[in-house]
């Protein structure tokens, strides 16, 4: 703006209504990547447990498979996965963390009873059930932790982005309209002095 523009109440007065609204919005996004933070690192916290068990779960079950590999032979534990009728199978659904959409994992047909896992007239053990009981909860526990994965990406992409909404609103448009905030009200100010020293010379004269 320069010095000759004339700005008008008019203008002002919408001014402040745009920087009410911006303020009003940096708040708002405020709240919500606080909020996010707090989800994220609930959900984090919880990951990590997730991560830890899942691998000392993983490590034990491929023990036990390795004993059941040296009690029994590979090619019957190899005719045996060949003989399982029903596979284990995974929904896709969707919940809502703060407005972030994040997936929603299922899985169905992981954990069976041993007379439903179809070996038929293959004979098994003791070992192979507790080998093959092991992998069906570990896969579980794969399917809930990528659940969780996905959303600690989703959410971190939503609090980088709100981050970035933040900061230009804080650091950018709110001082740039606040800028023009205050040389309209000067000059508003120096309209009216000039207008009262105007009437006071055409008075005198």
């Amino acid at each position: 703006m320069t010095q000759n523009i004339k700005p008008t109440r008019s203008e002002l007065q919408k001014l402040k209504q745009r920087i009410k609204l911006a303020m009003s919005g940096y708040n708002l996004l405020k709240k919500k990547r606080d909020g996010l933070i707090l989800e994220f690192f609930a959900i984090l916290k919880e990951a990590k447990s997730m991560r830890e068990e899942l691998m000392n779960m993983y490590r034990e079950t491929t023990k036990k498979m390795n004993i059941a590999r040296v009690v029994e032979s590979d090619i019957k534990l190899q005719s045996m996965a060949l003989a399982v009728q029903q596979k284990p199978s995974v929904t896709l659904q969707t919940k809502n963390i703060m407005g972030v959409v994040v997936p929603k994992i299922q899985g169905s047909a992981v954990k069976k009873h041993f007379l439903e896992r179809g070996f038929g007239n293959i004979s098994s053990s003791a070992v192979i059930d507790e080998a093959v009981s092991g992998y069906e909860i570990v896969i579980e526990k794969v399917v809930k932790f990528a659940e969780t994965e996905t959303a600690l990406k989703k959410l971190l992409i939503e609090i980088e982005k709100t981050k970035r909404r933040v900061n230009a609103l804080e650091f950018e448009i709110i001082p740039k309209l606040n800028k023009q905030k205050a040389f309209i009200t000067m000059r508003l100010e120096e309209i009216e002095r000039e207008n009262i020293f105007r009437m006071k010379r055409i008075k005198n004269k």
